[in-house]
């Protein structure tokens, strides 16, 4: 979340970062907190100032214990201080949680380099590879893997309904090569620490995180026992230092972490449906930077180069999108989309997102670091990124990869891991 003081004494600056979002509720919400921060201030300012008219009335009826004097006429009134002050307190605590519940609401401010724009708007900043021409010879994913006997997208769909795809034999090895490759290209090129975390995670987890409240329409919550299946490995993995103070001269820290990730994508009903262009469960492998707030720029270019080595040792063409603030995620104050090329169904497909944090994260989960012995603890800044998701990378790698006689011809880096150099009939 952003912090309070800062949107107080930077109000015209939070707006002017925050329009590029496009969002016109955003202005009332700044005030509204604004507002909720000046009546917890003014209550804190008035419990303070009974709690140091009972001290000083305290140490009064003790003089005139020591005097022999009667002290009944204080005591009285002191009973109706500590009773205001017991209301105070209760009125407190209520402004406390209205001042979180709409800092919780509040987005993150925008890195100043975010262009406005909408879905659809980013700006291409890089490209690898050259797309093949869409000369209408690609088959699209879905035919491929029917064919070959990789996908079952029907019975996928009895067994728990659509967008729950089934991989069957060299389809479900190539979704475990895939991890395997990617997870060795993060630890041993890299330099990553691999993590296993949970598939289920708490409240706490999803807030700090910036999923929820926003986007628990979203997500798979079990009851009665409040859990959550991740929607990425971002949420356990961000969590790892949740109330925690690390040492600064072990920062960055650098976590992979593959997991199957649950989204129903509530608002997303009738779009790219077909095949594996969007569904409710998916396997990535997540990348995850705690880094000194000085260096977070340059970890995110960092963090991108890592997913795009993936794209490159597949021989997949792709493009990185800066993107605009219309379409930054609501945590986010920078992203880049790394964009593979699918011929088959000629379209640009989100396989990365990665993105800068800066403390926006830190804070909700209350991650900070102490950069020197004695010295004051502040905020981290927390990165992430796929490395890469992989229902739309499969649909990238059968689509370019086909050939005219029907097969699909495995990379280099795949292959030791698949055992075979295509995939046929």
């Amino acid at each position: 979340m952003l912090d309070i003081r800062y949107i107080r004494e930077h109000r015209d600056e939070c707006l002017e970062r925050l329009a590029v979002r496009g969002d016109p509720a955003l202005p009332d919400l700044i005030d509204r907190a604004i507002q909720a921060d000046r009546v917890r201030r003014d209550l804190i300012g008035d419990v303070e100032g009974l709690k140091a008219e009972r001290n000083a009335r305290s140490r009064e009826i003790g003089e005139r214990k020591r005097e022999g004097a009667d002290a009944d006429d204080i005591l009285e009134e002191m009973q109706k201080v500590a009773a205001r002050i017991r209301a105070l307190d209760s009125e407190l605590t209520d402004a406390d949680e209205e001042l979180e519940s709409l800092l919780l609401l509040i987005p993150n401010l925008p890195d100043p380099r975010v262009p406005p724009g909408r879905e659809g708007e980013g700006r291409i900043v890089r490209a690898g590879g050259d797309p093949p021409a869409p000369d209408g010879r690609f088959e699209a994913h879905w035919t491929i893997g029917e064919r070959l006997g990789l996908l079952d997208l029907e019975r996928g769909a009895k067994l728990t309904g659509s967008g729950f795809p089934l991989f069957v034999g060299q389809g479900a090895r190539l979704q475990r090569a895939l991890i395997q490759l990617m997870l060795d290209a993060h630890v041993s090129e890299h330099g990553y620490t691999e993590l296993a975390p949970p598939y289920l995670v708490n409240r706490d987890s999803m807030t700090a995180t910036g999923h929820l409240p926003k986007f628990e329409a979203d997500a798979y919550r079990t009851d009665p026992d409040d859990l959550f299946l991740v929607p990425t490995a971002e949420v356990p993995v961000t969590n790892l230092y949740r109330g925690e103070i690390l040492d600064g001269e072990n920062l960055p820290l650098a976590y992979v972490a593959y997991t199957p990730c649950f989204r129903r994508e509530a608002g997303a009903a009738g779009k790219d449906t077909r095949g594996l262009l969007r569904v409710h469960q998916f396997d990535k492998v997540e990348l995850v930077r705690f880094v000194e707030p000085a260096r977070s720029e340059e970890e995110l270019e960092v963090l991108t180069g890592h997913a795009e080595r993936v794209l490159e040792l597949l021989e997949l063409p792709y493009r990185r999108v800066l993107l605009p603030g219309g379409d930054l995620g609501s945590a986010n104050a920078m992203t880049y989309d790394l964009e593979a090329w699918a011929p088959g169904v000629e379209a640009w497909l989100e396989v990365s997102s990665c993105s800068n944090y800066r403390d926006y994260q830190a804070r909700r989960a209350n991650i900070r670091f102490r950069p020197g012995p004695a010295e004051k603890p502040l905020y981290v800044h927390t990165l992430n990124g796929s490395g890469l998701a992989l229902a739309r990378t499969i649909v990238a790698l059968l689509e370019n990869h086909q050939r005219p006689d029907g097969s699909v011809d495995l990379p280099a880096a795949l292959r030791p891991y698949m055992g075979v150099d295509r995939l046929e009939s």
